[in-house]
Protein backbone atom coordinates (compact mmCIF):
# COMPACT_ATOMS: atom_id res chain seq x y z
CA UNK A 1 0.00 0.00 0.00
CA UNK A 2 2.90 2.35 0.71
CA UNK A 3 4.06 2.12 -2.93
CA UNK A 4 0.52 2.96 -4.11
CA UNK A 5 0.35 6.10 -1.99
CA UNK A 6 3.95 7.30 -2.23
CA UNK A 7 3.50 9.40 -5.42
CA UNK A 8 0.54 11.27 -3.88
CA UNK A 9 1.64 12.05 -0.32
CA UNK A 10 4.62 14.02 0.95
CA UNK A 11 7.46 12.04 2.54
CA UNK A 12 6.82 13.82 5.87
CA UNK A 13 3.20 12.64 6.02
CA UNK A 14 3.61 9.13 4.59
CA UNK A 15 4.84 7.37 7.75
CA UNK A 16 1.97 8.77 9.84
CA UNK A 17 -0.55 7.80 7.15
CA UNK A 18 0.78 4.24 6.96
CA UNK A 19 0.33 3.90 10.74
CA UNK A 20 -3.36 4.80 10.35
CA UNK A 21 -3.74 2.20 7.61
CA UNK A 22 -2.34 -0.77 9.56
CA UNK A 23 -5.48 -2.91 9.33
CA UNK A 24 -5.55 -6.25 7.52
CA UNK A 25 -9.10 -5.69 6.35
CA UNK A 26 -8.67 -2.15 4.98
CA UNK A 27 -7.52 -1.36 1.43
CA UNK A 28 -6.88 1.94 -0.34
CA UNK A 29 -7.26 2.36 -4.09
CA UNK A 30 -6.30 5.38 -6.15
CA UNK A 31 -8.87 6.03 -8.89
CA UNK A 32 -9.12 8.17 -12.00
CA UNK A 33 -10.90 11.49 -11.53
CA UNK A 34 -14.56 11.29 -10.56
CA UNK A 35 -16.45 14.53 -11.07
CA UNK A 36 -18.85 14.10 -8.17
CA UNK A 37 -16.41 13.23 -5.37
CA UNK A 38 -12.76 13.31 -4.31
CA UNK A 39 -12.91 9.96 -2.52
CA UNK A 40 -15.14 7.49 -0.73
CA UNK A 41 -15.29 4.81 1.94
CA UNK A 42 -17.38 1.66 1.93
CA UNK A 43 -17.74 -1.58 3.80
CA UNK A 44 -17.61 -4.40 1.28
CA UNK A 45 -19.97 -7.41 1.34
CA UNK A 46 -17.08 -9.67 2.47
CA UNK A 47 -16.64 -7.60 5.64
CA UNK A 48 -13.53 -5.80 4.42
CA UNK A 49 -13.31 -2.03 4.07
CA UNK A 50 -12.23 0.00 1.05
CA UNK A 51 -11.17 3.62 0.64
CA UNK A 52 -10.77 5.25 -2.77
CA UNK A 53 -9.17 8.61 -3.54
CA UNK A 54 -8.93 10.41 -6.89
CA UNK A 55 -5.49 10.45 -8.50
CA UNK A 56 -5.84 14.01 -9.88
CA UNK A 57 -5.88 15.74 -6.47
CA UNK A 58 -2.92 17.87 -5.43
CA UNK A 59 -0.78 16.57 -2.54
CA UNK A 60 -2.60 18.59 0.14
CA UNK A 61 -6.13 17.83 -1.04
CA UNK A 62 -5.19 14.16 -1.47
CA UNK A 63 -4.04 13.97 2.15
CA UNK A 64 -7.14 15.75 3.49
CA UNK A 65 -9.40 13.45 1.43
CA UNK A 66 -7.57 10.30 2.54
CA UNK A 67 -7.81 11.25 6.24
CA UNK A 68 -11.49 12.17 5.70
CA UNK A 69 -12.14 8.61 4.44
CA UNK A 70 -9.99 6.95 7.13
CA UNK A 71 -12.15 8.87 9.65
CA UNK A 72 -15.24 7.14 8.21
CA UNK A 73 -13.57 3.77 8.74
CA UNK A 74 -12.43 4.63 12.28
CA UNK A 75 -15.82 6.10 13.24
CA UNK A 76 -17.54 2.94 11.96
CA UNK A 77 -15.17 0.75 14.00
CA UNK A 78 -15.53 2.83 17.16
CA UNK A 79 -19.18 3.87 17.15
CA UNK A 80 -20.89 1.24 14.98
CA UNK A 81 -22.84 1.30 11.75
CA UNK A 82 -25.84 3.37 12.85
CA UNK A 83 -24.05 6.75 13.02
CA UNK A 84 -24.69 9.52 10.50
CA UNK A 85 -22.07 9.58 7.71
CA UNK A 86 -20.88 13.10 8.63
CA UNK A 87 -22.31 13.30 12.14
CA UNK A 88 -20.59 14.25 15.39
CA UNK A 89 -18.77 10.90 15.70
CA UNK A 90 -17.17 11.31 12.28
CA UNK A 91 -16.32 14.99 12.93
CA UNK A 92 -14.65 14.12 16.24
CA UNK A 93 -12.67 11.29 14.58
CA UNK A 94 -11.65 13.44 11.59
CA UNK A 95 -10.43 16.22 13.91
CA UNK A 96 -8.44 13.76 16.04
CA UNK A 97 -6.82 12.04 13.02
CA UNK A 98 -6.02 15.30 11.22
CA UNK A 99 -4.47 17.16 14.14
CA UNK A 100 -0.97 15.55 13.93
CA UNK A 101 -0.76 16.57 10.25
CA UNK A 102 -1.54 20.25 10.85
CA UNK A 103 2.03 21.49 11.03
CA UNK A 104 4.43 23.39 8.74
CA UNK A 105 6.40 20.24 7.90
CA UNK A 106 3.36 18.93 6.01
CA UNK A 107 1.25 21.93 4.95
CA UNK A 108 2.40 25.36 3.68
CA UNK A 109 2.17 27.98 6.43
CA UNK A 110 -0.47 30.03 4.55
CA UNK A 111 -2.82 27.01 4.54
CA UNK A 112 -2.49 26.21 8.25
CA UNK A 113 -4.78 28.98 9.66
CA UNK A 114 -7.48 28.06 7.11
CA UNK A 115 -7.17 24.36 7.99
CA UNK A 116 -7.28 25.12 11.72
CA UNK A 117 -10.50 27.07 11.22
CA UNK A 118 -12.01 24.38 8.98
CA UNK A 119 -11.28 21.61 11.48
CA UNK A 120 -13.10 23.35 14.34
CA UNK A 121 -16.22 21.98 12.66
CA UNK A 122 -15.29 19.93 9.55
CA UNK A 123 -17.91 19.68 6.82
CA UNK A 124 -18.83 16.75 4.59
CA UNK A 125 -16.64 18.30 1.88
CA UNK A 126 -13.77 20.78 2.10
CA UNK A 127 -15.21 22.25 -1.13
CA UNK A 128 -17.97 23.93 0.89
CA UNK A 129 -15.32 26.00 2.69
CA UNK A 130 -14.82 28.78 0.13
CA UNK A 131 -11.56 30.20 1.51
CA UNK A 132 -9.92 26.81 2.04
CA UNK A 133 -11.05 25.56 -1.36
CA UNK A 134 -9.61 28.61 -3.12
CA UNK A 135 -6.33 28.31 -1.18
CA UNK A 136 -6.03 24.61 -2.10
CA UNK A 137 -6.77 25.33 -5.78
CA UNK A 138 -3.47 27.24 -6.17
CA UNK A 139 -1.64 23.90 -5.84
CA UNK A 140 -3.66 22.21 -8.61
CA UNK A 141 -2.24 21.58 -12.04
CA UNK A 142 -3.35 24.41 -14.38
CA UNK A 143 -6.75 23.89 -15.99
CA UNK A 144 -9.27 26.03 -17.83
CA UNK A 145 -11.78 25.94 -14.96
CA UNK A 146 -12.99 28.87 -12.84
CA UNK A 147 -15.04 28.99 -9.65
CA UNK A 148 -18.63 30.20 -10.15
CA UNK A 149 -18.18 32.95 -7.55
CA UNK A 150 -15.29 34.43 -9.58
CA UNK A 151 -17.26 35.02 -12.79
CA UNK A 152 -19.33 38.16 -13.51
CA UNK A 153 -23.13 38.26 -13.22
CA UNK A 154 -24.86 37.23 -16.46
CA UNK A 155 -21.88 35.21 -17.73
CA UNK A 156 -22.53 31.89 -19.49
CA UNK A 157 -20.58 28.82 -18.49
CA UNK A 158 -20.48 25.10 -19.11
CA UNK A 159 -20.38 22.16 -16.67
CA UNK A 160 -18.38 18.93 -17.10
CA UNK A 161 -21.60 17.24 -18.35
CA UNK A 162 -22.01 19.78 -21.19
CA UNK A 163 -24.97 21.67 -19.69
CA UNK A 164 -24.84 25.44 -20.16
CA UNK A 165 -25.89 27.95 -17.49
CA UNK A 166 -26.04 31.69 -16.94
CA UNK A 167 -24.92 33.15 -13.62
CA UNK A 168 -27.56 34.99 -11.60
CA UNK A 169 -27.79 36.54 -8.14
CA UNK A 170 -25.89 35.41 -5.09
CA UNK A 171 -27.86 34.25 -2.05
CA UNK A 172 -26.35 33.83 1.42
CA UNK A 173 -24.51 30.60 0.65
CA UNK A 174 -25.45 29.69 -2.95
CA UNK A 175 -25.48 31.30 -6.38
CA UNK A 176 -28.57 31.24 -8.61
CA UNK A 177 -27.83 29.98 -12.12
CA UNK A 178 -30.31 29.38 -14.95
CA UNK A 179 -29.93 26.41 -17.27
CA UNK A 180 -30.10 27.85 -20.78
CA UNK A 181 -31.90 24.94 -22.47
CA UNK A 182 -34.70 24.55 -19.89
CA UNK A 183 -34.90 27.92 -18.13
CA UNK A 184 -34.76 26.07 -14.79
CA UNK A 185 -33.14 27.78 -11.81
CA UNK A 186 -30.40 25.90 -9.95
CA UNK A 187 -28.49 26.82 -6.79
CA UNK A 188 -24.73 26.39 -7.15
CA UNK A 189 -22.05 26.00 -4.54
CA UNK A 190 -19.83 29.11 -5.01
CA UNK A 191 -16.84 26.77 -5.40
CA UNK A 192 -18.27 24.75 -8.27
CA UNK A 193 -15.63 24.62 -10.99
CA UNK A 194 -16.97 25.59 -14.41
CA UNK A 195 -15.73 26.40 -17.90
CA UNK A 196 -16.32 29.94 -19.11
CA UNK A 197 -17.90 30.33 -22.54
CA UNK A 198 -16.77 33.04 -24.93
CA UNK A 199 -19.30 35.84 -25.28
Amino acid sequence: MQQTLKPFISEKALTQVMTLLQHDYLTVKVKHERKTRHGDYKRLPNGKHQITVNSNLNTYRFLITLIHEIAHFEAYNTFGKFIKPHGKEWKFTFQRLMLPFLNPDIFPSDLLPLLAKHFKNPKASSDTDAKLSLALKQFDAPNNKTFVFEIPLGTKFKLYNGKIFKKGNTRTKRIECVEISTGKLYLFNPNAEVELLEH
